[in-house]
């Protein structure tokens, strides 16, 4: 009887010629796997991801909201891999609460010692390591029960009685409720503890990436000699916000789905005077800064908030009132219309021939280097102002063409919105 078996071992030499020698053919598909994932880095404009590296900085914790697909998980290995931060990824709905919260251990005496809550294995990782990036993927799959374990772990940094380093931060991600495995939406207590950011594809980043080079994720460069004005300008910014809009300090949502976004509430304001400290340490631009507000405190009042900011850059009334031929007016219409808007209030409240005259100075300046519709209602406004025994300057007759020729062509466009309505 033969001994040997029907089976024949697998062939490890033969092959194409060029082989090399005792490699099996799942070598080489092994070999040609690793050179696909062999791929670089360049220094690339990228606002996402200069908000996501921004808000990493500032120690907040993030969540990317993206379709599934998207590249979430790739952007975070990424975003490790440069910051040089270990990575940790914890895929929240296979766990259970007791997980984040601590497993009960029993000692000695339990009555006089207590019951240990001893944390997970990946946490204690984490804080033998010092440092990390701690990715929670999956969130909006996590139960209620799991998301409430997690209130804990994202605010106060605590896994049982563990607590980890400052040197960890914390990103997560969730697909929508459409698109989500058996989906949840976000408790309103663990979305407010967030900063949300929107993450989509960029086309020519992912052809470019497929090609073998992605952009790099760095670190914003802080300038050490920003840093207390960063932080006056941040509190000026909401603090003066807040103060004329007392509304928006809390506003919690009525419809579910928002509410397991970006809301705002006195954490959420926190989280947006420090991006905007940051952002303003960093240099960054206004898109990045808009990213990082709406997904602190919502898009409302992040818009709210950013208007607040670009007013805070305006020039003063009395400075341009003072010297109006040396007057520098914003280029962006709603600014322009502002600062217009501030002179005349400020003639209103301290009336004076000189004032006056100065205000119409800067009107006619502003029809010179902008567009003409903007000074009509100003204008308008500061025609009511004038006193018996004020002379009209001269100036005013260069605006008279202006106002008019605005207030006809809205009498046009009224008598055409009127004859279509009577045509239906």
């Amino acid at each position: 009887m033969s001994t040997s078996s029907s089976f024949a071992p697998a062939d490890t030499t033969d092959g194409p010629v060029g082989d090399p020698v005792g490699a099996s053919r799942l070598d080489v598909a092994d070999a040609l796997s690793a050179l696909l994932r062999d791929t670089e880095t360049e220094p690339r404009s990228d606002i996402q991801l200069e908000a996501l590296t921004l808000a990493v900085a500032a120690d907040l914790p993030v969540l990317l909201w993206g379709e599934p697909g998207i590249g979430k998980t790739a952007a975070l290995t990424q975003l490790a891999e440069t910051l040089d931060l270990p990575l940790t990824t914890v895929i929240a709905s296979v766990h259970e609460p007791s997980d984040f919260s601590g497993l009960p251990v029993l000692c000695d005496d339990p009555v006089e010692q207590g019951v240990p809550m001893a944390p997970p294995d990946w946490a204690v990782r984490l804080v033998r390591a010092g440092r990390g990036l701690l990715f929670l993927d999956e969130l909006s799959t996590a139960p209620p029960a799991v998301q409430a374990a997690l209130l804990r772990l994202v605010l106060e940094r605590r896994v049982g009685a563990l607590r980890l380093p400052p040197g960890v931060r914390i990103v997560a991600a969730a697909n929508p409720r459409s698109s989500a495995a058996d989906g949840w939406e976000l408790s309103p207590p663990l979305a407010n503890r967030f900063v949300h950011l929107q993450w989509t594809h960029d086309h020519d980043v992912v052809v470019r990436g497929l090609g073998g080079t992605w952009p790099r994720a760095n670190l914003p460069r802080l300038d050490p000699h920003l840093l207390p004005d960063a932080v006056h300008f941040a509190r000026r910014a909401v603090c003066g916000l807040l103060a004329a809009r007392p509304g928006l300090v809390h506003r919690l949502p009525g419809g579910e789905t928002r509410r397991g976004g970006a809301w705002p509430s006195p954490r959420s304001w926190e989280a947006a005077l420090k991006l905007i400290a940051f952002a303003h340490a960093a240099g960054s631009s206004r898109d990045v800064l808009s990213l990082l507000v709406r997904g602190a405190v919502g898009d409302g009042p992040g818009l709210e908030l950013l208007a607040s900011v670009d007013r805070m850059d305006l020039p003063d009334p009395e400075t341009l009132l003072g010297d109006p031929a040396a007057a520098v007016l914003p280029e962006r219409g709603d600014l322009r219309q502002a600062v217009l808007d501030g002179v005349v209030a400020a003639v209103r409240e301290r009336p004076d021939k000189d004032r006056w005259d100065a205000a119409w100075a800067l009107l006619v300046r502003a029809l010179d280097t902008g567009a003409p519709d903007l000074v009509v209602v100003p204008a308008t406004t500061l025609a009511t102002l004038r006193r018996e025994d004020w002379d009209v300057p001269e100036s005013i007759e260069r605006l008279a063409g202006a106002v008019t020729l605005s207030r006809r062509a809205d009498d046009a466009a009224a008598r055409v919105a009127l004859a279509a309505g009577a045509r239906r």
